[in-house]
């Protein structure tokens, strides 16, 4: 059991005994309190799926210009007659015009934020002046370029009118459910903070006075011993050292990692940034108790708290959307094209020997997580190996004879389109090894140090590593480092063109690679 687990569980055996009290004591400096709820439930899949502000935000301003622009086009046509429409362009370009011009607007009164839907009616005048502007400016052009007489004025006061009470009405609802998905967690951003020392009290203080913060700290950790720091800071437990915070981030859905430490002492944090960069969390440096100060530009803000950027999440927010996109659509119509082929490899391999078609094998994903791959069995049943822990060479005895073939070519991995389509691959990405797979007789987190950041993007059926030669066995250290160097620069440098490049030349490299056996 991990320092992590028996801290909880010792935790919550001593509030059940306590009873409720006890719960709210370690505030004020009575029994520790009780693990928070973000991580209560560790281990467990989180209830509610996270929904991104950024995701949220652009979405609404889509839909609100779309909406807005929608009103005016369906007003036109059903109040002014075709007679007085000279062009019916006329009308589509003036509502256009006012929908992407409202979106520019709302964005200038800053009515796009999480605050901002939650906080209606604070910001519903501030909507209403909004659109106001938007609508005298488009008055002042018509008038001043005389397009005028070519409007209903009755169609742009009915217009006007639609979007106030629409919008009133989208946001009023918008706050309902932005406040539920707050109670449930979905819109904060889960942090934990390491550094237990005054410098993190004050940090912790800072972000919880902060009004319109959406960052819920969930725990504190430290890597001194137990006497040098207290077991509460700011009223939250320490949850134990930087191995426990490694392990609750595997385990449970943090968002950001906060190092409170003083920017001069670099020795430590080269030492932890080393093992925390692995994680699939922005990480940031908090600037806020340092007598150091650069640039405005050089720091990012959680209210006027600063920091400094030490990672950020990579494929997160709008990227995360594209690629999921490119993922069900690119993987469904390349499962329709395979069928064929699929088919013919199945009948294949129930000729050649007894045994299921196709071989479920354990790997490492996306945060470490174990998945449950799908290939086509390229071993004879009772030679299987579950775990790798041998690696295939050449001629292995334990391979078929189709195996050979569909292992040389890959095409062994075409049943992992249905892991695609189900989530717990990516069509590119680096690839799921299996748990015990070595390199010259050690496990690869033996080998590379920093294995584990590669984990930090969902794993795909070829990757970047694969399409450079990287691929097949790994019986040297040499071969295992360089594929991780391939998997890190695919995550760095990221982007769909990329995604289509290494697709494109996948069929290509599986042909060349003198490796896979």
């Amino acid at each position: 059991m991990s320092e992590y687990d028996a801290l909880m569980r010792a935790r919550r055996a001593s509030i059940e005994q306590a009873g409720p009290a006890a719960a709210t004591s370690g505030r004020r400096g009575g029994a520790a309190p009780a693990a928070p709820p973000c991580l209560d439930t560790v281990g467990a899949e989180t209830r509610a799926a996270p929904i991104s502000p950024v995701i949220l935000s652009g979405l609404v301003r889509f839909f609100e210009a779309a909406a807005i622009t929608l009103l005016g086009v369906v007003i036109a046509f059903l109040y002014v007659a075709p007679a007085e429409r000279p062009s019916d362009l006329h009308y589509i370009l003036a509502a256009l015009s006012g929908g992407l011009a409202s979106a520019i607007a709302f964005q200038a009164f800053d009515l796009y934020g999480t605050a901002a839907f939650s906080d209606v009616w604070r910001r519903v005048p501030r909507l209403w002046l909004a659109w106001t502007a938007v609508a005298a400016l488009l008055v002042a052009i018509a008038f001043f370029v005389k397009i005028g007489p070519q409007y209903s004025r009755v169609w742009f006061a009915l217009w006007y009118v639609a979007v106030l009470v629409g919008l009133t009405g989208a946001r009023i609802a918008l706050s309902i459910a932005v406040r539920h998905w707050a109670r449930q967690g979905r819109l904060g951003r889960r942090a934990v903070v390491f550094g237990a020392g005054r410098e993190g009290e004050a940090l912790i203080a800072a972000l919880e006075n902060e009004p319109h913060s959406d960052v819920q700290i969930c725990g504190v950790f430290d890597d001194r011993a137990e006497g040098r720091v207290p077991a509460t800071i700011a009223g939250h437990p320490r949850l134990g050292n930087i191995d426990a915070l490694l392990e609750v981030c595997r385990k449970s859905r943090i968002d950001l990692l906060i190092v409170s430490l003083p920017i001069t002492a670099e020795t430590r944090l080269l030492q932890i940034l080393k093992r925390l960069w692995v994680l699939p969390v922005d990480i940031r440096l908090s600037a806020y108790t340092s007598k150091l100060r650069f640039r405005p530009r050089a720091y990012s803000y959680i209210g006027n708290v600063p920091f400094i950027d030490l990672a950020d999440k990579p494929i997160a927010d709008w990227d995360r959307v594209l690629k999921w996109l490119f993922d069900k659509t690119v993987g469904s119509l390349a499962l329709l094209l395979a069928a064929p082929v699929m088919a013919a490899i199945a009948i294949a391999i129930k000729l050649d020997s007894r045994g299921p078609v196709l071989f479920r094998q354990k790997r490492l994903g996306f945060n470490n997580e174990v998945i449950e791959v799908y290939k086509f069995r390229s071993m004879y049943v009772d030679k299987t190996d579950a775990d790798a822990a041998r690696l295939v060479t050449r001629d292995d005895p334990r391979v078929t004879r189709v195996g050979r073939f569909i292992r040389k070519t890959s095409l062994d991995e075409l049943p992992q389109l249905f892991n695609v389509l189900k989530g717990d691959l990516s069509l590119v990405g680096p690839r799921p090894h299996a748990l015990k797979a070595k390199a010259a007789n050690q496990l690869y987190h033996d080998v590379v140090d920093g294995y584990f950041a590669r984990h930090r993007v969902k794993p795909g059926i070829t990757g970047w590593a694969q399409v450079n030669g990287w691929r097949g066995e790994t019986d040297t250290e040499e071969k295992l480092r360089k594929r991780v160097e391939h998997d890190l620069y695919y995550i760095e440098n990221w982007s769909v063109f990329l995604d289509l490049y290494i697709l494109l030349k996948t069929p290509f490299a599986l042909f060349s690679s003198e490796n896979a056996y």
